[in-house]
């Protein structure tokens, strides 16, 4: 099976051809830096680090780009609130995008411009399309005529006379139509400029892309992705300014993820439900945020809960003990010349999964399978002397470790990570690893006097807790449940 992707352009699956065999261009839309990222910026990304990462495994050569927005009405509010320049803003919040990324686990892409660099770019555009009568100017404004452009809404699939009829003239702006919007925007007291043709201005928003993609990625390229909500207006008018240009078709896939809710409900500062990613990560490892998000088909709407990272948590944990417990289980035990399908046969699941418009639930799901497998075999009787039992569990460990791998996942060395998420387990008991060592101290104690019911009690007590005692040759372990 070849990869296909879900194109929102023709809404539907297409097999995936690149306009160059072997190589991939791709554009995803970054963050407006005048904040902390939120969990839905953690998900978009997230999502297409993950097409990405598994492009690359399936030897593309991919040029990634992803964008930053460092000049904008937000931007430039936020900074005069503050009383700093926009720039010293918008420098601030890019570190602190590339610092949750990388928590996150992020692979750095290809290029990550800024749009304050394309500005002699943005100018040649909006002249371009002026000469080519699809823009005009307005009072120091560039404006975009829609009325050009009879394609403008292919990709929303909305109606052109129904969104004329909602449309509005904001005041200060000199459209000659509702719908047209701005390529440049001519300047105001307090706010960074730029010379230009028309005056001094800045650019409006969706240009920016326009004119990064195609520096970068040329007139028509592979991927161009983002969050549904980027669909209209912006996307929208990227295809409408780089195909009012070129005259040749802009993306030939178009990706968009779904939305977050936060307990069932839109995420919205109004709401007071709104999340940013640091808070988040004092909570709960980036791994099990990033475990969560994947769990999750990229086009589906995910439900941001408590109860949801908990259970992310939980399933993650059982990855890291089954890959603990074949470490363990084949430690000293001789290679053999045993031939084991498992590890062949579970790539051919997870790669069917991921070709499938990148499936990433369903490939976690062929993966929790060969959790199953390891558990099951090494549960046997004698497991050790069973040669053909010990490859499989080997073969299963190296292949889940390197799969994982593509997601972004089991990247931590098992027995460190579940410790520590043991210890935060006990942490939030209001215990200390002092306090657990004493009890089972005290358990092994009881045992040896044969008081059984004094040592059952201990345990007992533990479990109440959340805490399970593991029993082996080798002494007493402990996780949280």
């Amino acid at each position: 099976m070849s990869l296909r992707v879900y194109n929102t352009l023709s809404g539907k699956k297409e097999d995936f051809q690149p306009l160059v065999p072997g190589k991939v261009g791709m554009y995803v839309c970054g963050v407006t830096v005048y904040d902390y990222c939120h969990i839905g910026h953690a998900r978009a990304n997230i999502v297409f680090d993950i097409v990405y990462r598994y492009l690359q495994y399936s030897n593309y050569d991919v040029t990634y780009v992803r964008n930053y927005t460092d000049v904008d009405d937000k931007i430039i509010n936020r900074a005069n609130q503050q009383g700093i320049s926009s720039k010293q803003l918008a420098e601030e919040f890019i570190q602190a995008f590339d610092e949750d990324m990388e928590a996150l686990g992020l692979r750095k892409p290809t290029h990550e411009p800024k749009a304050t660099d394309y500005i002699d770019r943005i100018i040649v555009l909006a002249k371009q399309l002026i000469e080519k009568g699809m823009a005009y100017e307005s009072a120091g404004d560039v404006y975009y005529s829609v009325e050009k452009f009879p394609t403008y809404l292919k990709l929303s699939k909305r109606n052109m006379e129904e969104m004329q009829a909602g449309a509005r003239i904001a005041p200060g702006e000199q459209k000659r139509n509702p719908m047209d919007f701005a390529l440049w925007k001519a300047a105001k007291p307090g706010e960074p400029s730029w010379e230009s043709p028309w005056g001094p201005g800045r650019p409006g928003w969706h240009i920016e892309c326009s004119a990064m993609s195609s520096a970068l990625l040329g007139e028509t390229f592979d991927i161009h992705g983002g969050g549904r909500d980027l669909i209209f207006p912006h996307h929208v008018n990227d295809i409408a300014q780089s195909e009012g240009v070129s005259g040749k078709p802009f993306v030939k896939y178009w990706l968009h993820n779904g939305f977050v809710n936060i307990n069932q409900e839109k995420m919205s500062k109004s709401l007071g439900n709104f999340f940013t990613i640091r808070d988040i990560l004092k909570s709960y490892n980036p791994e099990v945020v990033r475990f969560f998000i994947l769990t999750a088909h990229y086009r589906s709407p995910v439900d941001f809960s408590d109860q949801n990272l908990k259970e992310a948590q939980a399933g993650l944990s059982r990855f890291y003990e089954a890959l603990q417990l074949a470490a363990e289980a084949v430690e000293g035990v001789p290679e053999s010349d045993v031939a084991a399908q498992e590890g062949a046969e579970l790539e051919a699941q997870f790669r069917a999964a991921m070709d499938d418009d990148f499936n990433t639930a369903q490939a976690i799901g062929h993966l929790f399978e060969g959790v199953r497998t390891i558990n099951r075999l090494v549960a046997e009787k004698k497991f050790r002397k069973k040669a053909d039992k010990v490859a499989s569990v080997r073969a299963l460990r190296k292949k889940i470790a390197e799969l994982g791998d593509v997601l972004g996942l089991f990247v931590s060395d098992p027995a460190g990570w579940l410790k520590q998420q043991n210890l935060k387990g006990l942490q939030a008991l209001g215990l200390t690893e002092a306090d657990l060592d004493a009890a089972i101290q005290e358990r092994l104690e009881a045992r040896g006097n044969k008081d059984f019911a004094r040592a059952d009690q201990i345990r007992d007590e533990l479990v109440q807790k959340g805490i399970e005692l593991l029993d082996s040759p080798a002494g007493t372990t402990w996780k949280i449940k």
